[in-house]
């Protein structure tokens, strides 16, 4: 009698250990359906573009490891750019401002014509016009018209505050009827077959706030210039970026509507200057195995 007895406890916690099992194995599957989000395979995110979110010196620091881990190996040399001891003594002040999201979309892998895209990214250098308060008051109104929108997705104000409007994953409507000229060749992408092709879907936008003494004026003359503290806050900002030299370029560049030319009296030395006390090329050496 004992031994059917034990036989029958052994028996019974058998199959409350299965039916644990199985409840653990369904609510992982729940799990899972849960964190499963239907993506739109037009449309990419910025992670997919090559080094080119901006960071922070951590995270490259751990990116640069993990290529040198990589299991693919090459007799290749490349490089790729670190921020300095200049770059972490510099913290500027920053805000975060919420955009409408009437004015910036998505990132997208194919063209109307469903041609895949594959554009190394560009920045592209801007000015406000006006205040800085205007402009993000601006962004953060609706807007309908598809030919009003715009938006950047960080801006620089006087006194070097750093604003972060729009994520760096996203399209940033800065510049309309645009074209980069490169090293690659003319590079400019149609989204929108209501409007021209632009370089948004692969440019990150950061602007400099006019001065006061420039408000509703294109004069270069009476243009007194951008501070010191914004120069030294677009270097600091860009310098976290992988994006190389020849590809940052301004709206005055890429513009073909034949209306921009901002930023005005930008000065590229001075902040190539900067940016290059801010961030190093470091090249990294991969063994054939």
């Amino acid at each position: 009698m004992r031994s059917v007895n034990w036989a029958t406890r052994v028996l019974l916690i058998s199959l409350m250990f299965a039916a644990l099992i199985l409840v653990l194995f369904a609510g992982k599957a729940k799990q899972l359906q849960t964190n499963t989000t239907i993506s739109n395979p037009e449309i990419t995110t910025w992670s997919q573009y090559p080094q080119a979110q901006l960071q922070s010196a951590n995270n490259q620091k751990r990116q640069s490891q993990n290529i040198n881990q990589s299991p693919v190996q090459t007799n290749q040399t490349v490089a790729r750019y670190i921020t300095t001891v200049a770059f972490a003594k510099y913290k500027p002040n920053y805000e975060i401002a919420s955009v409408n999201p009437s004015n910036y979309g998505e990132r997208y892998t194919k063209d109307i014509n469903g041609i895949p895209l594959n554009n190394e990214p560009i920045i592209v250098l801007h000015e406000t016009s006006y205040s800085a308060s205007s402009a993000i008051n601006f962004f953060q109104t609706p807007h309908n018209d598809e030919t009003v929108q715009a938006s950047y997705h960080s801006l620089v104000k006087l006194d070097g505050t750093v604003v972060y409007l729009v994520p760096p994953e996203k399209r940033a409507f800065g510049a309309a009827n645009s074209v980069f000229e490169g090293f690659n060749g003319v590079e400019t992408v149609q989204t929108n077959p209501n409007l021209p092709p632009s370089v948004n879907n692969f440019a990150y936008h950061v602007s400099l706030e006019t001065p006061p003494d420039s408000y509703e004026s294109t004069n270069p003359l009476t243009h007194s210039g951008y501070t010191e503290a914004q120069y030294n806050s677009l270097a600091w900002l860009i310098a976290q970026s992988q994006v190389p030299d020849d590809r940052i370029t301004t709206h005055h560049l890429v513009d073909r509507s034949g209306q921009k030319i901002d930023p005005i009296n930008f000065d590229g030395d001075k902040f190539l200057n900067l940016l290059h006390a801010y961030r190093q090329v470091r090249p990294i050496y991969r063994v054939n195995k």
